[in-house]
């Protein structure tokens, strides 16, 4: 038996709802699973695990300060196991950005951290038009606009391949 940590950073909760997925479809194969928010405050009990997952969200082209802050002071403890990082964009909505090099959010991150993780994934997002302050609202539309997306502010259209969520979460199982 497995015992696997899913680290997440969300804003809106859809990457907090993958990691939860995550962490159920591992727990279905008769594995541990724990899930923990980065920004929650509690240290995580490293020794605890055998594989460690952290996925984030990407807003505006970035990531959350906080996402690298976590793994600047952490970055020992996550390259010591098997490791992934999942982002978790709507770019991805297109399926030639789920491939590293077409994704430049993936790639930004993997410039910009000083962790490199062993294993990458990219999970297409959600918009919730609805849910979204006026001003995310108003430029992610602008961003949907250039990208041939969707506008309508009324939408809520989840592209989360719910079943390659579970196909990574068992590939996780094998790392």
């Amino acid at each position: 038996m497995k015992s696997v940590l899913v680290l997440y950073f969300s804003r809106g909760g859809h990457t907090a709802k993958i990691a939860a997925a995550i962490a159920a479809r591992i727990r279905s194969q008769g594995h541990h699973c724990d899930v923990l928010n980065i920004n929650d405050g509690t240290v995580p009990e490293w020794d605890k695990y055998d594989t460690l997952v952290l996925g984030a969200c990407v807003l505006y082209g970035t990531y959350h300060k906080s996402v690298f802050a976590f793994v600047q002071q952490y970055q020992a403890q996550l390259s010591a196991k098997p490791n992934s990082f999942f982002c978790v964009n709507v770019v991805a909505r297109k399926p030639e950005k789920r491939v590293l090099e077409n994704n430049k959010y993936l790639q930004k991150f993997l410039m910009m951290s000083p962790w490199q993780p062993a294993d990458l994934k990219i999970i297409p997002g959600k918009v919730d038009y609805p849910s979204w302050p006026w001003y995310d609202r108003l430029a992610i539309q602008l961003i949907m606009k250039m990208t041939d997306g969707p506008t309508d502010p009324k939408s809520v259209i989840d592209y989360t391949d719910w079943q390659d969520v579970d196909v990574y979460a068992d590939h996780l199982l094998t790392l």
